[in-house]
């Protein structure tokens, strides 16, 4: 049974099971895939993947907010955060699949 998170391994293995190719080279495909997402993200390039989704750097500015246990202001500085959006092909796969 597998586990309810998809994990680096188990994609490795997904890969070597669907090309055939030795374990090793599979995992060296998906860490450069990886590497290249990671990568044009923090030269803060869009990165499209067609029927996947769309990854972006976006900037968050300064703002004040709360301690949540002492509920006094605290101020939050500016940073950069990524946001992911669904391709309309993957809502519909996903939502299809909700069923089971």
């Amino acid at each position: 049974m597998k586990s309810q998170t998809l994990t680096r391994a188990e994609l490795f293995e997904d890969v070597h099971n669907e090309l055939g190719l030795p374990r090793q080279e599979c995992a060296a495909i998906v860490e450069r895939t990886l590497d290249l997402v990671v990568d044009a993200l923090e030269r803060g390039e869009m990165v499209k993947l067609s029927g996947f989704g769309v990854f972006q750097v976006r900037e968050k500015n300064a703002r004040v907010g709360r301690n949540p246990k002492t509920g006094k202001p605290a101020a939050i500085d500016p940073r950069k955060v990524i946001s992911f959006r669904a391709s309309q092909i993957m809502k519909a796969r996903v939502d299809a699949g909700a069923g089971e």
